[in-house]
């Protein structure tokens, strides 16, 4: 599913090339999607409004709405709902601008460049009007938009959780590594691609107890961590990483040459280099 950097590159295309313009149709008709809102209540709260900013923790996504401007334009420095966007498993974010033209998307990178863009997949839009949109496209219809999301149970994002925190949050315990780091309430954004990368980057085995870890290990493992998800996100996804390749029967560590494990950690398929990963 799509893991931090994903997210971050469709935040970034709303950022780029959605704000500030005005919301004139909604579609939310989408009961799945939309739930629990009721079709036509995500609409009747945004019509008017516009997208002031896009932002992000983890893999959730959201942006802040301008407030009910009224007959005289002025909002009085009020904000408008929150409209909380989640990519589920495949979700991509397209926006176009006036009159439909210049596309550019973000989120899922599986798909990307025309394909899979069957109509009915389009599961959320919304129509500016300048005459161009925003459409949350997803095929497996995973994702979720809300009004106002609660993201109380969601935790500092992994790319910018400080030190002292991370040592907190994630050294502790006797669950394996690989399962702390997957858990979204302790750090946000890490999924299963990007934490085989992480935990090969630093050569930390994924079945180590969290516990055991020393300060010093855990400020290596947050550096690596945070390096790793740069790179993806400089280069388009977490599918780019050095290890992500050899996570296959036959293959072997990229740097070492062992043959590769693979186990399940975490409830996840987990691929690891034997030798250097201990």
């Amino acid at each position: 599913m799509p893991e931090l950097p994903e997210v971050e590159t469709a935040r970034a295309v709303v950022e780029r090339a959605a704000l500030g313009r005005t919301i004139a149709e909604v579609d939310d008709t989408d009961t799945w999607e939309c739930r629990p809102h009721a079709p036509g209540e995500i609409r009747d709260a945004l019509l008017g409004r516009t997208l002031t900013g896009a932002h992000r923790r983890g893999k959730s996504m959201w942006c802040t709405t301008s407030g009910d401007a009224g007959e005289t334009g002025d909002s009085g420095g009020a904000e408008g709902p929150v409209l909380g966007l989640h990519l589920g498993m495949s979700g991509r974010i397209l926006v176009t601008g006036p009159d439909d033209t210049d596309e550019d998307e973000g989120g899922d990178y599986a798909g990307r460049g025309g394909r899979r863009r069957d109509e009915k997949w389009f599961r959320f839009t919304l129509r500016f009007a300048d005459g161009g949109s925003l459409r949350l496209l997803d095929p497996r219809r995973l994702g979720r938009v809300r009004l106002d999301p609660d993201l109380s149970g969601v935790g500092p994002d992994a790319g910018e959780v400080g030190r002292e925190e991370f040592r907190h949050r994630v050294g502790r315990g006797t669950a394996p590594l690989k399962a702390r780091l997957l858990d979204q309430s302790v750090v946000a954004g890490i999924g299963n691609l990007l934490v085989d990368e992480t935990l090969w980057q630093a050569r930390i085995s994924p079945q180590r107890p969290a516990g055991e870890l020393d300060d010093d290990d855990l400020d290596h493992l947050r550096r690596t961590l945070r390096a790793a998800i740069r790179s993806a996100i400089a280069k388009g996804g977490v599918h780019t990483g050095e290890v992500i390749a050899h996570r296959r029967a036959g293959e072997h560590c990229p740097r070492c040459g062992e043959a590769m494990v693979r186990g399940e950690v975490g409830g996840r398929t987990t691929w690891w280099c034997p030798r250097e990963q201990r």
